[in-house]
């Protein structure tokens, strides 16, 4: 019999989503497939990881929430090893946009153990990689207003809080340039790689990660109005249907503003920037996924009326060992 392969997993023992013992119980009753290395600091698992793809390790497992995710693969950009997910944070955007089972660790480490690869953009924000989405302006700041003591104590409902403190104030504006002379004026910028934002909301409807271009919106007011006509926008089938935004794809663009302002990316706080420059990585992303990739609530309960797409030639599998 082939000996299962064990794959050197990184992971945040300090995440709110962890607490209870979900994770480490699972970890210890497979023991025998992984090689646990446990963080402590900021940027630690950047650095596990890049030390993992210099020695070769073919794959590297990231156990953790969209944070501990965008740290694994800051460390794997631009070299041949493929990430693994264990999805074990609180919205697990990522997971839920490649259709990794982000409800059952034991369904998405089946998902590693099948080993197909898929190819996915990678973008960054003046130099930081995001594999799913980023935010200038009010998204990043509810993010800076967040602490971590907050969400340890009231989980999800921190960030309520921290947004009706940043909906009183008054951002600066906005200047977004893209590389095709396009020029959007604003106050707050999403932009996304993938479909999904914050969970199972479908921001952008036309998104596509492996089409080497950013789906972006602009917003034009600030306050209450821009929460509302996010909701709208939702309830309508896209927030690009909504009046007070500007809806738009381009491969790269550049936010500029007359002071710093927040930044993130992949819902990590990066810092604030009078200038933030959006563009493609050199390298694409490669992460085991199903070969059918649904996303959302509604891809949830559509999964068994789809049959499973032919596995593409240009995909290549990674077996086990």
């Amino acid at each position: 019999m082939e000996t299962p392969r064990r794959y050197p997993l990184i992971f945040n023992p300090k995440a709110r989503s962890q607490k209870g013992g979900r994770v480490l119980r699972f970890l210890m009753e497979h023991a025998h497939r992984f090689a646990v290395y446990a963080t402590h600091h900021a940027g630690e698992a950047r650095e596990l990881a890049a030390r993992f793809a210099a020695q070769g390790e073919p794959v590297v497992i990231a156990a953790g929430g969209d944070g501990t995710l965008n740290e694994v693969v800051g460390g794997l950009a631009g070299s041949s090893t493929v990430l693994g997910v264990l999805p074990a944070g609180t919205m697990n955007v990522f997971a839920r946009e490649l259709g990794i089972p982000f409800d059952s660790l034991v369904r998405a480490l089946a998902v590693i153990d099948q080993g197909f690869v898929r190819e996915v953009d990678l973008f960054e924000a003046n130099g930081a990689p995001f594999m799913q989405m980023a935010g200038v302006g009010f998204d990043a700041a509810v993010i800076e207003e967040t602490t971590w003591a907050s969400k340890k104590l009231l989980g999800s409902a921190a960030y309520l809080l921290a947004a009706v403190k940043v909906l009183g104030e008054r951002p600066p504006p906005l200047e977004v340039v893209c590389a095709d002379g396009r020029r959007e004026q604003g106050v707050a910028v999403i932009a996304g790689n993938g479909s999904l934002y914050a969970g199972q909301f479908k921001f952008f409807r036309n998104a596509n990660n492996r089409d080497s271009k950013l789906d972006v919106l602009v917003y034009k007011e600030a306050g209450y109005r821009l929460v509302l006509d996010s909701l709208r926008g939702l309830a309508c089938g896209g927030i690009d249907q909504v009046d007070s935004t500007s809806a738009f794809q381009t491969e790269a663009f550049t936010v500029r503003a007359e002071c710093e302002v927040p930044v993130q990316v992949d819902g990590e706080w990066l810092g604030r920037f009078a200038e933030v420059r959006f563009k493609e990585c050199k390298h694409h992303l490669r992460v085991i996924a199903p070969e059918s990739a649904l996303t959302g609530s509604f891809a949830e309960s559509m999964k068994s009326l789809l049959p499973w797409t032919r596995r593409r030639p240009e995909l290549q599998t990674i077996r086990s060992r």
